[in-house]
C-alpha cells in the first residue's frame, strides 16, 4: 500500500485526477509553494526521476514536445478512464509508435497453433470472491523486458511458471530469452506466421515451441539480454519445466476465473494504449480498442477495486506486466471485469506443466 500511495501522490503532482469538484477542467498542474508548475518544470522532474538524457539538443527538444504531447493524452485517458490514475511514466518522452515497438509486440494476426486445444468447460459456482496467486507462490517477481517487443515470451514463461509451481510446488524463473533466441519456427502455411523475438510472436506459439523442444531453462542459465537474434544457446540437459499440453479459455469470464483458479496463472493479450500512461487504480475505459497488441499474466482477481468519490468500486483482474516494479502498481495493472475491457478476455491460455529435470 505504501508503494501505491507514493505513486498516487506522484499521479497527483503531475496531473489533476478527474477533478472532484463538479466543472474543474482536470487540466494537468502541479501546485508547489503556491504556484503551477510549468510543462519544462513536469519535463524536469520526469528526467531526474527517470534519468533520462538525451544525446543533442535537437533531440532534447523533440522529446520535449513529445512529452507535452502525452501530457494530453494522459489528461484524456484520465477523462476516458476516471477509475485509474494516469500520468508522467517513464514511457512519457515515447511516441505511440515508438511505445508500440518497442515494449509492446503481440503478433495477434497469427493463427492459433493446431496443437491448441480448447479448454473443458469447469464449474463456476464455487469460486472464491477474491483470488491472487501472488499470495500462493505461483508467481515469480516482476520482470523488465526492456526496448524489446518480448512481451509475449514473459507471458508464456510466467504462465509456464505457475503451472510448474502447481505440478510441482517449486516456484522457478524461467528464461525468455531462450525463446527470444530459439523460438522462431513457422506454419509452412502462412508466410510470416514466426515468433520474432523482439518484433513480436504469440503465447500459445511460445507453448508450441517449448512443447516441442521439451521445455525451457532456468533464467539464471539463459539470462535475458534483451537483444535479437543472438544465437540459440539452448541446452537440453538443463531443462527445467516442459509443457504437458494448452489450451485456449473460452470468453466467458466466469470460465476465465474458473481456470485461473484451478490451472494457475493465465497468458493474456490485451490492447495496452491506456497502459503508457497509467499509474495505479482500477483500469475502465469508457472506450478501448480490442486489437490485442502485449501480452501479458493473469494471476487474479478483486471483488471490489479502489474508486475515486462518487464512482463504485469495480470487479477487477490483476495482471502482471513485464515493464519493471517502478510502472503501474509495483509493476502490475488492474483491470476491470465484465465487459471484455480492451480485449482482456479474447485470448486467454492456460498451460499445464511437467517437470523434467533438477536443475
Amino acid at each position: 500500500m505504501d508503494h501505491f500511495l507514493s505513486l498516487l501522490l506522484f499521479s497527483l503532482l503531475t496531473l489533476s485526477v478527474a477533478a472532484e469538484t463538479a466543472g474543474e477542467d482536470p487540466l494537468i498542474r502541479q501546485v508547489v509553494g503556491g504556484g503551477v508548475l510549468s510543462d519544462h518544470d513536469h519535463f524536469t522532474l520526469f528526467k531526474t526521476k527517470y534519468g533520462k538524457s538525451y544525446a543533442s539538443q535537437d533531440e532534447h527538444d523533440y522529446r520535449f514536445k513529445v512529452f507535452r504531447a502525452n501530457l494530453r493524452r494522459a489528461r484524456r485517458h484520465q477523462e476516458l478512464d476516471p477509475s485509474a490514475f494516469h500520468g508522467v511514466t517513464e514511457f512519457s518522452d515515447l511516441t505511440p509508435s515508438e511505445f508500440r515497438r518497442n515494449f509492446l509486440g503481440l503478433r495477434s494476426k497469427l493463427r492459433l497453433p493446431k496443437d491448441a486445444n480448447q479448454a473443458p468447460i469447469l464449474p463456476t459456482d464455487s469460486l472464491p470472491e477474491d483470488f491472487d496467486w501472488r499470495d500462493r507462490g505461483a508467481v515469480t517477481g516482476v520482470k523488465n523486458q526492456g526496448s524489446c517487443g518480448s512481451c509475449w515470451s514473459f507471458s508464456a514463461t510466467g504462465a509456464l511458471e505457475g503451472a510448474h509451481f502447481l505440478a510441482t510446488g517449486d516456484l522457478v524463473s524461467l528464461s525468455e530469452q531462450q525463446l527470444v533466441d530459439c523460438d522462431h519456427e513457422c506454419d509452412p502455411d502462412e508466410p510470416g506466421s514466426c515468433d520474432s523475438g523482439c518484433n513480436g510472436g504469440l503465447m500459445n506459439s511460445a507453448f508450441e515451441y517449448t512443447l516441442k523442444a521439451g521445455g525451457l531453462m532456468r533464467e539464471e542459465d539463459y539470462p535475458y539480454t534483451g537483444k535479437d537474434r543472438g544465437a540459440c544457446k539452448f541446452d537440453k540437459p538443463k531443462i527445467a519445466a516442459s509443457v504437458a499440453n494448452f489450451s485456449v479459455v473460452s470468453l466467458d469470464e466466469d470460465q476465465i476465473a474458473a481456470n485461473l483458479v484451478q490451472n494457475g496463472p493465465l497468458a493474456v493479450a490485451i490492447n495496452a494504449v491506456f497502459m503508457q500512461t497509467y499509474i495505479g487504480g482500477v483500469s475502465c475505459p469508457y472506450i478501448c480498442s480490442k486489437r490485442l497488441d502485449h501480452g501479458v499474466l493473469l494471476v487474479g482477481y478483486g471483488a471490489a477495486g479502489y474508486a475515486p468519490v462518487r464512482m463504485k468500486d469495480k470487479p477487477y483482474w490483476i495482471i502482471k506486466n513485464s515493464w519493471g516494479e517502478t510502472w503501474g502498481e509495483s509493476g502490475y495493472y488492474k483491470i476491470c471485469r465484465g465487459r471484455n475491457v480492451c480485449g482482456v478476455d479474447s485470448m486467454v491460455s492456460t498451460v499445464a506443466a511437467v517437470h523434467t529435470g533438477s536443475h
